[in-house]
């Protein structure tokens, strides 16, 4: 990362990445670069994690970390998500981890560009602006597609949720998909754990409605064997 002097101008980027699988952590990034440096992403051509490569991924994110000003990345693990959720909604549990990030960072930000989760993209926004009154605030849906800042924190996100995953899979030597609700080869992971183990790994978000489902209809073959 670079040093940064005190009156250099610094943006900030937050985004997160693992929102919606079932399995992993949901990581979050705070990512600040100083304004006189935010042209060198539009020269790395940044965009949304999810439209680029697994390949060009990797490039970027060990292009992105040296012209930082400074960044902050939280992994929420599939425990601590199904924890939290007992309390908090998703949106609200994404709201105050960007904030402490935002927070935690070395250098005050003059702007800040948020990702919004919620909605109601405002007051998703609103604790920024109490918490930071003196920066310029902008909470938006798909802020990743609009804001070069915002692409940089979704690529270190993105980056190191896939390497979280890769670990998994490495570790119980098979193919565990991409963790996604939508993945056939990720239902077909946890529907063969479940009926194996009778329980999921410590890396399966257990408040999700698909570990519910399987469980419901292994629970329900159960039922019929007894009479068939």
């Amino acid at each position: 990362m670079k040093n940064i002097t005190n009156h250099e101008e610094i943006i900030v980027g937050i985004d997160e990445a693992g929102r919606g699988p079932v399995i992993g952590p949901l990581v979050i990034c705070a990512y600040a670069i100083s304004r006189k440096d935010i042209d060198k992403l539009t020269k790395l051509k940044v965009k949304d994690s999810k439209l680029l490569s697994k390949k060009r991924r990797d490039e970027l994110y060990s292009q992105l970390i040296p012209i930082a000003a400074d960044y902050k990345v939280k992994h929420l693990s599939a425990a601590e998500i199904d924890e939290l959720r007992k309390n908090y909604t998703l949106n609200i549990i994404e709201q105050k981890i960007m904030l402490k990030l935002t927070k935690d960072l070395k250098i005050t930000p003059s702007e800040i560009y948020i990702d919004a989760a919620d909605v109601n993209e405002k007051r998703f926004g609103a604790v920024f602006e109490t918490e930071f009154s003196d920066a310029k605030i902008i909470s938006k849906h798909k802020a990743d597609m609009l804001f070069p800042v915002v692409s940089a924190a979704s690529i270190i996100a993105k980056k190191e949720r896939d390497n979280e995953i890769e670990k998994i899979s490495d570790k119980i030597g098979e193919e565990i998909g991409s963790g996604y609700p939508a993945d056939p080869i990720t239902r077909e992971f946890l529907r063969r754990y479940y009926a194996k183990n009778k329980k999921f790994p410590a890396y399966v978000r257990e408040s999700w409605d698909t570990v519910n489902k399987i469980k419901k209809e292994f629970s329900e073959k159960k039922k019929l064997s007894e009479y068939f």
